[in-house]
Order: structure tokens, then sequence, then C-alpha cells
């Protein structure tokens, strides 16, 4: 009994903390790492389909690295490397730091995303806008591209839900989203348990919520398609 009212205590007293900071940051993060990964995660799928061998070795390697190391050691790299690359992130907050490496890394997923989205389109389709007298370049962003975006909306709603998740691992460096806000309460309150299950059933309440929305997404698109 005590525990439950404990967790009652804890959310009555701390739940700006939690909600307002906690969900705010994390919305926050998951917003500009998969905005900038969409950005950058395009730039290099079209870099990946380049004529230029070297170009495409160079985006190739960058996407192995990402993909083949730990979250986790890209943002120690980000918040203690790249002050040194870049002297105006040393005198900024941490988060600035983590925006950045998390949007390399979802850039790199989603780069992959993007490719796949791109070869499920039909080759007829680049084939007839070529033979229209359109460039390459203009078929591919008036014709294939928006096709492609199509394919791919499913799997960067799920980018998207992995990205709320990954965010947790920011709090090793006191950014002020879900889990920055259960170090915090249990810095208060010295009640680890329920610090704990109060974050657990927050994540899965937001992305249980993100996923039936993006769904619905999907579900219109397909209707209008």
């Amino acid at each position: 009994m005590n525990f439950i009212t404990n967790i009652i205590s804890i959310m009555t007293k701390y739940w700006k903390v939690f909600l307002v900071q906690g969900i705010g940051y994390t919305l926050l993060l998951s917003l500009i790492a998969v905005a900038g990964g969409a950005f950058f995660g395009s730039l290099m799928a079209l870099a990946k389909r380049s004529k230029l061998k070297i170009l495409k070795l160079i985006v190739n390697i960058i996407v192995e690295v990402i993909r083949g190391t730990p979250v986790l050691l890209q943002l120690y790299i980000g918040v203690f490397v790249f002050p040194l690359i870049i002297p105006k992130l040393s005198s900024m907050p941490y988060i600035y730091s983590v925006s950045i490496v998390l949007i390399i890394n979802s850039s790199a997923y989603v780069s992959e995303i993007i490719r796949s989205g791109i070869e499920a389109v039909d080759p007829g389709q680049m084939e007839a806008a070529r033979s229209l007298g359109l460039s390459h370049k203009t078929a591919m962003l008036s014709i294939v591209l928006p096709q492609a975006v199509k394919n791919i909306l499913p799997a960067l709603g799920n980018e998207f839900i992995m990205v709320v998740k990954e965010t947790s691992l920011a709090s090793t460096f006191f950014v002020g989203e879900l889990m920055t806000a259960y170090l915090k309460v249990k810095g208060y309150t010295y009640l680890t348990m329920e610090c704990l299950i109060i974050v657990g059933v927050l994540y899965f309440a937001l992305t249980y919520i993100l996923s039936k929305i993006l769904k619905a997404w999907e579900r219109s698109l397909k209707a209008h398609a």
C-alpha cells in the first residue's frame, strides 16, 4: 500500500518535472533528431546513388560506423570531442552536442530507409521521365522521391519512436529528458523503484500514443492514395 501511496505522492508533488520538463525535452530531442535526420539522411541517400565512387564510399563508411557503434559511445564523443572541433560548443549546454549526435545517428538510419524507399519505386518511372526529356535530377525530385516518401513514412514513424526511447541515454549528461527527470526526483525523494515505475509508464504511454497516431496517419494516407 505504501508503494502505491508513494507513487501518488511523487506524481502529485513532482508532476511538472515528469510531464512538463521530462516529456517536453524528450519530444523536443526526438523531433530535432528525426527532422535533422530526415534532411541529412535524404542527402546521404542521394549521395549513395551518386556516380561519384569516392562520395559513395565516404557516405557508406559514415553509415556503417554510426550503425556499428553504440549510441552512448557516440554521445560521449559528441559531448567531449565535438567541443574540441567546434570550440563554441564548449560554452553551450550539453543538449546542443547531444542534439547533434542524435541527428547524425538518425541520419544514418534514415538514409537507409530512404534508399530502400527509392529502390522500391518502379525503375520504369525514372526511364519514362527521362524519355520525356526530364533531367535525372528533375526526375528524381519530381517523380521518384514523392512516390518514395509514401513508401517510407511508416518506417520514419518507427524511427521517431525509436529515437524517443534512445533519448533516455542523454540522461548521462543531465539534459532534462525523462530519465533526467527520474534522476532528479529520485535525488529528492530517495525512492528509486517508485520513480522508475513512473518513468516506465510514461515512456510506454508516450510511445503507445505516438504509434497509434502514426498508424492512423498511415491509414489516412492509404485511403487518399
